[in-house]
């Protein structure tokens, strides 16, 4: 925070002036007062921008406002595309594996344990990605610290949150092409070969 200091009307005029009125009424009552005695003084001077101090309040973090708008809209495309990857690698890695999910069918293998062993492996990416990703999170955050306003430096509910939104994309990635696989006719996955 910068330092302030208050210097008399007469040792440093400026171009122009503010005056803060503390009021227990409507502005708009106060208003007609506070420029009918402001002008009982001096007949020329103008009396403009009447705002209340929630206005002035406002005003001021407007810019930190907007640059967090902005990186909340950027964060929700970027969740977004994170979580499009990973529906489609682990949608193409299970594709790329319907051959040996079509063995283990020819073989014996039960519908519901090839899903498990699809999603289980899909799962231990997963959560080898997010803990890559939420300690680079947790080490970036502190450099956008000055842009975060009311909101902790390491806000745990959103690295969860977060995380379980691409948990849950990442288990749907790959129980939806692990359930399309185990539909193939070993036979045929035998007959590729």
């Amino acid at each position: 925070m910068q330092p302030e200091y208050y210097l008399p009307h007469t040792q440093s005029a400026g171009s122009e002036m503010m005056l803060a009125a503390r009021t227990r009424s409507e502005l708009a009552a106060m208003v007609s007062a506070i420029r009918s005695e402001i002008q009982s003084i001096d007949r020329d001077q103008p009396v403009f921008q009447v705002r209340t101090m929630a206005e002035v309040r406002q005003q001021s973090v407007l810019l930190q406002r907007f640059s967090f708008s902005l990186l909340t809209l950027f964060a929700i495309v970027a969740l977004l595309l994170a979580a499009v990857g990973i529906y489609g690698v682990m949608s193409y890695s299970v594709s790329q594996r319907t051959h040996e999910i079509g063995i283990r069918m020819a073989l014996g293998a039960q519908t519901r344990d090839v899903v498990k062993m699809v999603v289980r492996q899909g799962m231990k990416l997963t959560v080898l990605g997010l803990g890559i990703g939420l300690a680079g999170a947790v080490t970036l955050v502190y450099f956008a610290s000055a842009l975060l306003v009311g909101i902790g430096v390491t806000d745990w509910t959103t690295f969860a949150g977060v995380s379980l939104i691409l948990m849950a994309v990442a288990l749907l990635a790959c129980w939806i092409p692990a359930r399309r696989a185990t539909k193939v006719d070993p036979m045929i996955a035998l007959r590729c070969e």
